[in-house]
């Protein structure tokens, strides 16, 4: 693997933070304590002592719990109309495309250049969901786990937290549909799945706090009996995608009587390890069972609206208590504060109201999505979050004199980063208590960027 700013053991490190946000809520000077990349000690209303790094304002890393990394590379690529419109479906043939000239190395320069710029929009983890398998005539690599090995190379170099998902895709449709020739370099059976997994937690061994989950994909591509099969194969996260387009929900009722969230509670045990991406276009019922489950719906609202997905019902999910994460998933554009602000923003044009989300009044909007999303992704990706003892020391300064953030305080700090800041908020970042971001830029951006533009230039030139 390359070298990376967290390849090293990480020395003991003392934050003094002029304003920070703890699960408490805010707190001024304090001092956070850190070792073995870990939070040590955490003390509100101290002074600073001789060594501690200063920060002016002091966020934990937020988690992004879904992304195809490799997408990266399409941005931009797919903003055509036709005359029979487009969708999300018409903007998966244009995907598959993509995906069929894509090489190892290529995979690994777009998932690095990814993961810089999470990093740099305050995102400290990310949750790949990992379905790029084989080779471009669907036979597997000699090592099967060499995508996977890829990405794990990816998170080391950028130093980005991996919650890896490898996906189990088998069928081209609900009922055990052949896959079709697009996709066959995602194609597995059990048995070879498993082997799969094996070989994916292999390539985690060197990556202090990766964890591995699984990702049956969706419905339409796998079968109960299959996701009976692949659910003993893991303790770790489990997320698929589901009832993301009308189209596959109405398929999914052709096919069993059952829209998808529905038939998927009737027959698996969804629980508090499972992720529901997506989850658009559910009714009462179902929203009620993700409730009691108490999973985590995973929204990716840049994506959702890129693609024209719809919006979930968001405001009486969060008046329940529903948990949910944000996502970056196709990573057309990759800003951890704009999947916030366009989460509020869709309910409020739906709704045709202000703050719709947060259920208190006089709640702040900003900090109550923050909070929300820290935590449902913490428990989407498997890891502890917050400014807190035993939590991975991720943390995130923003820029105090951003003009967006001059002579804010406590919660209006938060709402004005999510909803008027735009670029250049985010100051520094440090993960595993190693700085990654210094002055808004990743350490590695301009080695990372290089071997980028390489490899898009090659492969948009051959294809």
């Amino acid at each position: 693997m390359p070298a990376s700013p967290a390849a090293s053991a990480n020395p003991p490190l003392v934050f003094h933070a002029a304003h920070a946000l703890l699960p408490q809520g805010w707190a001024r000077d304090v001092r956070i304590s850190c070792a073995g990349g870990t939070l040590s000690e955490v003390t509100a209303g101290v002074a600073a002592q001789p060594g501690d790094t200063a920060l002016a304002i002091a966020l934990p890393g937020l988690g992004n719990l879904h992304s195809h990394a490799f997408q990266r590379g399409m941005a931009g690529l797919t903003e055509i109309g036709g005359n029979s419109g487009d969708s999300f479906w018409s903007w998966r043939e244009l995907m598959y495309r993509f995906l069929a000239h894509l090489q190892p190395e290529a995979v690994q320069a777009i998932a690095e250049q990814a993961y810089v710029e999470m990093l740099e929009s305050g995102f400290t983890r990310v949750g790949e969901f990992h379905y790029l398998h084989h080779a471009p005539d669907g036979a597997p690599y000699a090592n099967r786990a060499e995508m996977a090995e890829r990405l794990a190379a990816a998170a080391h170099g950028s130093g980005i937290g991996l919650t890896l998902l490898p996906v189990f895709y088998a069928h081209a449709d609900f009922g055990g549909a052949p896959p079709n020739p697009a996709q066959r370099r995602l194609i597995h059976d059990v048995d070879g799945f498993a082997d799969l997994l094996q070989g994916c937690s292999r390539a985690l061994a060197g990556i202090d706090d990766a964890v591995l989950g699984i990702a049956p994909h969706s419905l339409r591509a796998v079968t109960g009996d299959e996701l009976a099969a692949l659910l003993p194969l893991t303790t770790g996260p489990v997320h698929i995608h589901i009832a993301e387009q009308t189209r596959e929900v109405d398929a999914c009722v052709a096919w069993s009587g059952l829209r998808p969230v529905r038939w998927l509670y009737e027959h698996a045990a969804v629980d508090e390890r499972w992720c529901l991406v997506h989850a658009t276009h559910v009714d009462d019922d179902e929203v009620q069972r993700i409730l009691a489950s108490q999973a985590v719906v995973g929204l990716c609202p840049i994506t959702e609206a890129n693609l024209g997905d719809g919006l979930f019902p968001m405001q009486g999910f969060a008046r329940a208590g529903g948990r949910f994460g944000v996502g970056s998933d196709s990573n057309v554009l990759i800003d951890a504060a704009e999947e916030l602000r366009l989460l509020e923003y869709g309910q409020r044009l739906q709704l045709r109201g202000r703050n719709v989300l947060a259920p208190g009044t006089g709640q702040s909007s900003g900090r109550w999505l923050f909070e929300q999303s820290l935590h449902g992704a913490g428990q989407a990706l498997g890891v502890a979050t917050g400014l807190q003892v035993g939590a991975p020391a991720d943390v995130v300064e923003l820029d105090p004199g951003h003009p967006a953030l001059i002579a804010r305080d406590g919660d209006a700090l938060l709402d004005s980063w999510v909803f008027a800041a735009r670029n250049g908020a985010v100051r520094s970042v440090w993960r595993q208590g190693r700085q990654l971001v210094h002055q808004g830029r990743h350490l590695q951006r301009d080695a990372v960027a290089a071997r980028f533009a390489h490899a898009l230039r090659t492969l948009l030139s051959a294809g």
